[in-house]
């Protein structure tokens, strides 16, 4: 026996009805999603994106943003209102120099700390930026906002908005792709969830080891057309469930998911084989090498996947959070992407991809000029940092060989160009072709979107 919400559900199926239901879909999603082929921005050159995040906030003034300044203050007391002591008692906070020596790479002339050994090649097709501000200092909170624009979780990730306003160019393939550690990042997958968007959007794991993808391949006697088969009853099974309760939208999303998965059962295993490469792009990823070859598998894994037609590709590397040994554990970072960062940057660039596709390397925040010392003063570090950090971008139509903006002298907070991280995610946007008002979703009563309530394009950081 149908119901009085299945009646009132059924009277949208006349023809006056559906029209105005379409008409509203357009509305409530003012992007086509999976396959458009208009742009809000067709001059946009970027068209799909590998955003590598550095998990626990890498610290600017070891990397990027030299600070010649805390040289002469290192070791002498830190207050806020920059009173400066020579002490060393215990429960005090005191200025820390970096351990690192800097080079002006390349012809633009861009800082970087002399670990970066194969990135300095690279540094007339980076784009650097150290204008940028978060709100949070505690890591879940502070990589929901970078990843989602909300600090509290729930909201969808950057690529799941990509997704959704772009889709991929490979139906058999998920149009965004995550490539984690083995331990997820501190506030786990809600960091590349769909949120409120349809389930179809959210980021596909690839596990670091083993199969890619649990149970890709089918069982034992299962053929293709076994499954194909089974496909098609289910889905025939959903569909009139589905037409009983058209209230229930996640049923069609879970159908769209069975089919994706179907594909990427033929897909998926070719384009995760990195065994068909030249032994000569696996050197230069670093793979088969210490310590670059973890890292060097994924960012080869990226470039595969933006080949076939993926989106956008998240890629993280953990353990920033260097709040003492700052040398040694920058030190042995640093050394394990080099490599394989310089190598995906080159080989996009030789491959001629490197024009539309946008390479953005952050954390979550950055790092203080000061910290507690310890052991005598051998043991310093730095802590989280707000209100100053550094981000990079290269290819995609970024204004490749500057840096912008610029923090004080002793790298506490930024100083020019200064921008919420709101802004840096709707420039990204930009340069994917996207507008962030434009680019919105219908939920719990209103229109959202990935600025929350929208902010202002860099345009300083375009080409």
């Amino acid at each position: 026996m149908k119901t009085r919400r299945d009646f009132m559900y059924g009277l949208g199926s006349s023809i006056g009805s559906i029209a105005f239901t379409s008409m509203l879909a357009r509305q409530a999603q003012a992007y086509p999603g999976p396959g458009a082929q208009a742009l809000h921005f067709p001059e946009a050159k970027a068209k799909h994106c590998i955003f590598l995040y550095m998990e626990g906030g890498p610290s600017h003034m070891d990397t990027f943003d030299p600070k010649p300044k805390l040289k002469d203050l290192h070791l002498k007391e830190f207050t806020r209102e920059g009173a400066e002591q020579s002490a060393m008692s215990s429960g005090k906070r005191y200025y820390v120099q970096s351990p690192f020596d800097f080079i002006k790479a390349g012809e633009s002339g861009a800082d970087m700390c002399t670990l970066w050994e194969n990135l300095k090649d690279c540094a007339d097709d980076m784009c650097f930026f150290r204008g940028m501000q978060v709100d949070s200092v505690n890591h879940p909170t502070a990589n929901y906002q970078a990843n989602t624009g909300n600090q509290f979780g729930g909201d969808p990730g950057i690529g799941a908005w990509v997704n959704y306003g772009l889709g991929s160019e490979n139906e058999d393939l998920p149009g965004f792709v995550v490539l984690p550690e083995l331990a997820q990042p501190q506030g786990g997958a809600a960091n590349w969830g769909n949120g409120y968007l349809p389930t179809s959007f959210q980021g596909t794991p690839l596990r670091p080891k083993g199969s890619p993808i649990l149970d890709i391949k089918p069982p034992k006697g299962i053929t293709a057309e076994h499954q194909r088969k089974n496909l098609d009853f289910l889905a025939k099974l959903n569909e009139r469930h589905a037409s009983w309760h058209p209230e229930h939208d996640d049923l069609v999303a879970r159908m769209k998911n069975y089919e994706l998965a179907y594909r990427m059962q033929t897909e998926v295993p070719e384009a995760v084989n990195i065994d068909g490469e030249s032994e000569k792009t696996k050197e230069m990823y670093g793979i088969g090498q210490d310590p670059t070859d973890e890292v060097g598998r994924r960012c080869l894994l990226a470039r595969k996947m933006v080949e076939k037609g993926v989106r956008f590709v998240q890629l993280y590397v953990s353990s920033w959070d260097s709040h003492d040994y700052i040398e040694k554990a920058h030190g042995s970072l640093i050394p394990r992407v080099d490599k394989p960062i310089a190598a995906l940057i080159k080989d996009l660039k030789d491959r001629g991809m490197l024009d539309d596709t946008l390479i953005v390397w952050m954390g979550e925040f950055g790092r203080t000029p000061d910290n507690g010392v310890r052991s005598g003063g051998t043991a310093y570090g730095r802590d989280h940092n707000p209100d100053a950090m550094t981000v990079w971008m290269a290819g995609g139509g970024c204004k490749a060989g500057h840096t912008i903006g610029a923090t004080d002298e002793i790298g506490a907070t930024a100083v020019e160009n200064v921008h919420h991280v709101r802004d840096f995610h709707i420039t990204l946007l930009r340069m994917l072709g996207l507008d962030d008002n434009k680019l919105t979703y219908f939920h719990a009563g209103r229109f959202k979107q990935l600025s929350q309530f929208g902010g202002t394009v860099i345009e300083d950081l375009i080409g």
